[in-house]
């Protein structure tokens, strides 16, 4: 297996920085870029971090991403707007949708953007800290190319069609960010990089059955032969029907709501065609907000507190993981797989610029 290399939070920030601006977007673009793909790095999400800039390469180099485009409101009322994406990169898009969110909520108690014609826009919770960060619950959702397949079934259907809640809490706000798949597909992809099969029940293959060869499972996934499953495996007794049902709510809420595309017409068109869902929740409309901050705190450390299973030394809340590694990490560096480093350089090149990493 090999062994990941640190990398300097602050020179990887400036490379994605300066690469984003060399593909063509603005400052204030390609800094939105980077800093949802530093908070993935940061937070010890690595599927969704750098290990996405071959990703986003290829989409630009598509044209599934229409580099310089903007987002605009298509429909709006006092609380709620669907916002047409453009074809502009995904976070450009979800960052101006959930400011509006914010923006209605500070005014109307909530705020609710449904968005089409988007792109792929990175960790789902970064959208949701946007608003916990104002003091607002905060609500984000994203479908996206089709790679999880229904329970019972072979086909993928369902993008991994991630869920995430962010609520103001002390020590450690509440975030919350999962897909309702049983692995995000960059799980398979790192697995792929560091050579390590993959367990049981993590995806299923052309033949309908499980795949544990991370090479087999992703090119299952490209070909639409195959994919992951929901939430809860390919059984109903480990309640693989409750992570299908949210994930067909995920699409209801980003592909039909905006009136754009379910997971499994995206990549249609020369468009990807992935759409999201923002929500911003002022907590005014329920009392007041410090009483429900700390009874949300209190409750949240009675859980830390209560007894352990066996063999255990600790609960954890959503949140303090990504807290905990995001000092970590500040301290040590960001550890980056050696065939990401390779797509890096290569990107670097492709680009005409420095590379600028110390490894």
């Amino acid at each position: 297996m090999e062994k990941a290399i640190l990398v300097k939070s602050e020179e990887l920030r400036d490379y994605c920085q300066r690469a984003f601006v060399k593909f063509g977007f603005d400052n204030e673009d390609a800094k939105t870029i980077t800093d949802v793909l530093m908070a993935a790095d940061m937070y010890g999400i690595d599927t969704h971090g750098s290990q996405r800039l071959e990703m986003y390469r290829q989409h630009i180099n598509k044209g599934f991403v229409k580099v310089g485009n903007k987002p605009s409101v298509a429909h709006e009322t006092g609380i709620s707007a669907v916002v047409d994406g453009n074809q502009a990169m995904g976070q450009v898009v979800s960052k101006y949708a959930m400011d509006l969110a914010i923006e209605k909520a500070k005014k109307s108690g909530v705020g609710m953007v449904t968005v089409r014609n988007s792109n792929h826009y990175g960790i789902a919770g970064y959208y949701s800290q946007l608003a916990s960060k104002e003091g607002l619950i905060g609500i984000s959702a994203t479908n996206s190319f089709r790679v999880v397949v229904p329970t019972f079934g072979k086909k993928p259907m369902m993008g991994t069609n991630p869920i995430a809640i962010s609520i103001p809490a002390e020590p450690t706000e509440f975030f919350f960010d999962i897909a309702t798949s049983v692995v995000a597909c960059g799980k398979v992809e790192v697995r792929n990089k560091k050579g390590i099969n993959l367990p049981v029940g993590w995806g299923i293959n052309e033949e309908g059955k499980d795949e544990v060869n991370p090479q087999h499972l992703f090119d299952n996934i490209m070909n639409r032969e195959g994919g992951l499953y929901p939430v809860g495996g390919s059984s109903q007794l480990f309640g693989s029907h409750k992570g299908f049902g949210f994930s067909l709510l995920v699409e209801f809420l980003t592909g039909v709501l905006s009136d754009g595309t379910t997971s499994n017409h995206t990549e249609e068109d020369g468009m990807m065609g992935i759409c999201h869902y923002f929500m911003a929740i002022d907590p005014n409309l329920f009392g007041d907000p410090k009483k429900i901050t700390k009874k949300w705190s209190t409750y949240l450390q009675e859980v830390r507190d209560s007894e352990k299973a066996y063999g255990q030394e600790r609960i954890y809340t959503h949140g303090e993981k990504e807290k905990e590694t995001y000092q970590e990490r500040i301290k040590s560096g960001i550890p980056i797989l050696p065939k990401t480093i390779e797509e890096m350089k290569s990107l670097a090149k492709e680009l005409n610029m420095e590379f600028g990493i110390n490894i």
